[in-house]
């Protein structure tokens, strides 16, 4: 039979063209998912051991969650003991990873930098040395080779520094010195120049102390972040020992903290036996030496169950789906095949052949038509995985992508490939030796179809209703989650994750029950639109004959691309759906058009937006941050608040769009929002409010004396770029010492608030600063720009479904034509023109896709309004708009796919002469 079946195999060679694509491209997917899964574990591989640079051993925790030391005892430099170290036969040099940020400026050109220790010997540097060396003396610094030319300065060439201590516990780190509240705040600098005023920035950020000063530094040397390690910094600078003593705020280099890691050594290969050992002895309790590899290999293990796994998996679901689509390629493709075989095989039965070698025959065919598509597919999905990582949008990261072949990318989509292949040949192979010889030769016609089972239908409908009744019960349930109280945060968060995922499962449950009974109702729905077609012309009445004539076949087909467009247009309604929600309700949730802060937001800096076109309005304030005493209805997250000082509340009046007619201000008061940033529900206060200034570390901790102030509350939101309530005081508690500023806010009026041209010029103004701008027009960027980034990434993933889907259309037509040799002889023969039986296939081909793509469309709108309705009912009123861009780019490519796959069959069908044809069948 091995031979009868690769004879079969080739005579049937055009009839499996369309299949074999289909698998090819769902294995390409499996393979390039993989691919792109190694590509981004060898970048992450790379970047995480960037910061080792090429030392040899690294010495680390030996646990990282669980710090080996007695609490509130961080190690030092000096616990290390370096110089011991570095004397140890074997030991080339040892570097102590130190890291910090500040600003320099120079000819009136600032950019804050990440900052590294430097070393002896470049080889344990993050970051490649390209022009000058690294610094070795007093003073100096490496400045990345970008910022460099962004602040026009080179080697040899001097800057000045503001050096801000790291915010770690030291002897001299403090507060704002009280001389700080001499200059004027809540300053109005709209439209100010430079008055001449105080230099020193009017509120110290938390990262300083009494070294907060400027400080002269050489360039001697630029870098290259080669890795992308430092991406989001423009690269990292290195720096001599004394400016790292000057920015942490100590007297020694020795005294400098060491929090969890790492101290990197670089050994003679000669010495690996016994130069670490020596090491160990030094080294402090809780820390151990490790290869560079041993650490690094470890840390990528946990890295990867914790991310890159998760992105495989994701991007596996669709390549599953994409299969999915292809089996029921293959399974119309074998039905037809086998169909068209009934006499061969019932001659082969005749003359001896068993059924089960008939069974094997076809299964033989399947697993040979995966094993070549496959082998196809994984070559297919290498070679666009080795283009696509040539590109800049996959390099965008940082560290470049490269192709990485493992032993899964070759098995996987191999195995996985044959088997989706085998298993959707079963059924024909079953047909193949269902009927006896004598009934195999009697016409194909006579043959008795089978008809769709009951228990299909019975499952059908109970999933149906199943569906529905989760989705009601979601929605009805909704209403009294986003008006209700009294309940805690926890458990609104558990009650509407349980009415997503019963939305989720009902939606899936009304999907899963339409593909089972497929069969029963999309021809019914393609006989209805068929019967109306069918007045036309003879063209149409002949498509629509052969669309009534194998309902299984047609329902297959169609199934295919209904899931693919039903999953796009769900994707593509809800995306849509989301971006006009958050629109509307932005307007509602932004108290100001725009506010500044972060650590660079200075007097300079206000003045830059201050005086950018478009901006109308500006008020300087300083802010601190306090804990609210008692109040036993406050939620925890809503006890740490911002404080700001304003002069007056007529100052406030001229930036915040709220009505303030009936508000005062004075000293004894504090004015507060009514809804918490934090948490979304109602902040509930006492009349008169205990305020206790905080500590800013890992978590606040209240310590000072307390503050307590009248409260009165209006309906304000977003007024920083915070998550925390923001309150407003009046200056005189910044003044007299109430508060020390920790940091400043700037809260300013637009001529245009949606202005997005206005936002970018603000940030350019203040891009090397440190300063974050944020505003209802800047949210509403961000937010589309990431509903649509998510959006193209789902619908770009589920086009290989419907690529392949459209295939399955292709292959229906064809085996359609195939099929129907002997009829479409007759219909030549009693006068129809070789343009009628092409256009009977493009129509036959149009109902196909159109009716099953209107379908989709309908399915996935409804879907994705349910989905916005569930997601985004929580941000305000939910839009339901028609997605009329994405949903009529599918109809159409759903029009030119059916033409252009009708061109082939159809040029076919009336290549035969009848006469030859009426033969032949």
């Amino acid at each position: 039979m091995w031979s009868i079946t690769l004879r079969l195999m080739k005579k049937n060679a055009k009839m499996l063209i369309p299949a074999g694509i289909a698998i090819m491209i769902g294995t390409a997917f499996i393979a390039a998912t993989f691919l792109f899964g190694n590509a981004m574990e060898d970048s992450l591989t790379t970047q995480m051991t960037a910061q080792y640079g090429r030392a040899t051993h690294v010495v680390s925790q030996k646990d990282e969650d669980e710090v080996a030391l007695p609490e509130g005892m961080t190690p030092t430099v000096g616990d290390f003991n370096i110089d011991s170290m570095r004397a140890i036969d074997g030991v080339e040099d040892v570097r102590v990873m130190m890291q910090t940020e500040f600003t320099v400026a120079t000819q009136g050109r600032k950019a804050h930098l990440y900052v590294e220790s430097t070393a002896a010997d470049t080889a344990l540097l993050p970051v490649s040395i390209v022009k000058g060396s690294q610094p070795k003396g007093a003073g100096q610094i490496a400045l990345p080779e970008g910022i460099a030319k962004d602040l026009h300065v080179g080697v040899g060439q001097s800057m000045q520094a503001k050096l801000g201590a790291a915010d770690v516990p030291d002897e001299k780190s403090g507060g704002s010195a009280p001389g700080a509240s001499r200059e004027a705040f809540g300053e109005d600098v709209s439209g100010k120049p430079e008055d001449g005023g105080s230099s020193d920035d009017a509120v110290a950020s938390r990262t300083s102390s009494p070294e907060n000063t400027g400080v002269d530094l050489k360039v001697v040397g630029l870098t290259r972040d080669d890795t992308g390690l430092y991406g989001a910094f423009g690269g990292a600078a290195i720096v001599s020992d004394d400016v790292l003593v000057r920015s942490y705020g100590v007297t020694d280099v020795n005294r400098i903290p060491v929090d969890s890691a790492t101290v990197l050594v670089k050994i003679n290969p000669a010495k690996f036996g016994t130069a670490p050992a020596a090491i160990k002895k030094l080294l402090p309790k809780g820390y151990s030496l490790s290869t560079r590899q041993a650490l690094a290999d470890g840390r990528i293990r946990k890295l990867s169950k914790e991310g890159t796994s998760v992105v495989t998996t994701f991007l596996l679901c669709f390549a599953i789906l994409a299969m999915f689509v292809a089996a029921l390629v293959i399974a119309n493709t074998f039905q037809v095949m086998v169909a068209q075989r009934r006499r061969t095989l019932a001659l082969l039965r005749a003359i001896g052949a068993k059924k089960g070698q008939l069974y094997r025959s076809v299964l033989t065919e399947a697993g040979l038509l995966g094993v070549i598509s496959s082998i196809l597919g994984i070559v297919l999905g290498v070679a666009l995985m080795e283009l696509m990582c040539g590109t800049k949008w996959m390099n965008a990261s940082g560290a470049p992508l490269k192709v990485v072949v493992t032993p899964p990318v070759i098995w996987v989509p191999l195995v996985f490939g044959v088997i989706v292949t085998v298993l959707a040949s079963i059924s024909s192979a079953r047909s193949a030796t269902s009927v006896t010889p004598l009934e195999a030769l009697q016409p194909f016609e006579a043959a008795a179809s089978r008809k769709a089972g009951r228990v299909r239908a019975f499952l059908g409908i109970l999933m149906l209703v199943a569906g529905l009744v989760l989705c009601f019960a979601a929605i009805r349930q909704m209403p009294g989650l986003i008006n209700g109280s009294g309940a805690s945060q926890k458990d609104s968060s558990n009650t509407y994750d349980g009415l997503l995922l019963s939305a989720i499962a009902g939606c899936a449950l009304i999907f899963l029950a339409l593909a089972i009974m497929a069969v029963f109702w999309l021809p019914w729905i393609m006989k209805g639109v068929g019967s109306v077609i069918s007045h036309c012309g003879p063209s149409a009445n002949v498509a629509s004959a052969n669309i009534q004539k194998n309902p299984r076949r047609v329902a297959a087909t169609g199934l295919a691309l209904l899931i693919g467009v039903t999953l796009v247009s769900t994707i593509a309604t809800g995306a849509a759906s989301g971006k006009r929600t958050i629109n509307e309700s932005l307007d509602s949730h932004y108290s100001v058009d725009m506010s500044a802060d972060g650590d660079g937001l200075d007097r300079a800096a206000a003045r830059e937006i201050a005086v950018v076109k478009g901006v109308s309005k500006t008020l300087y304030m300083p802010a601190a941050i306090v804990q609210i005493k008692g109040d036993k209805g406050l939620q925890d997250a809503d006890r740490q608040m911002l404080l700001v000082g304003v002069d007056s509340i007529e100052s406030l009046r001229s930036v915040l769009r709220l009505n303030l007619s009936r508000t005062t201000l004075d000293d004894g008061s504090v004015l507060l929002p009514q809804i918490s940033e934090a948490t979304g529900h109602k902040l509930t206060v006492e009349e008169k409010v205990v305020f206790q200034s905080a500590d800013l570390g890992d978590e606040a901790k209240p310590n000072g004396k307390s503050l307590v102030l009248k409260s009165s509350q209006l309906d304000y939101r977003r007024v920083s770029g915070s998550t925390q309530p923001v309150g407003f005081v009046t200056m005189k508690h910044f003044r007299n010492g109430d508060l020390h500023a920790q940091s400043h806010l700037l809260i300013g009026r637009l001529v245009d608030p949606n202005d997005m041209t206005v936002f970018k010029e603000i940030q350019a103004s203040v891009s090397n600063n440190h300063v974050q701008i944020s505003g209802p027009a800047v949210e509403r960027q961000r937010w589309n720009k990431t509903i649509e980034s998510i959006m193209l990434l789902i619908v770009g993933l589920l086009a290989v479904a419907v690529l392949i889907a459209l295939i399955g259309v292709a292959n229906t037509l064809s085996l359609s034509v195939i099929e129907r040799t002997k009829e479409s002889a007759t219909l030549r023969a009693i006068g129809m023109t070789r343009g009628q039986l092409k256009r009977s296939l493009a129509i036959e081909a149009l109902l196909i896709s159109l009716v099953n793509a209107v379908l989709g469309v309908m399915l996935g709108t409804g879907f994705g309004w349910l989905g916005a309705y569930m997601v985004f009912s929580l941000y305000g009123k939910v839009s339901y708009p028609f997605n009329w861009k994405v949903n009529g780019i599918m109809l159409i490519v759903a029009v030119l796919a059916a033409l252009f796959a009708s061109v082939l069959p159809a040029r076919r069908a009336v290549k035969t002469p009848p006469v030859e044809a009426l033969a032949e069948a």
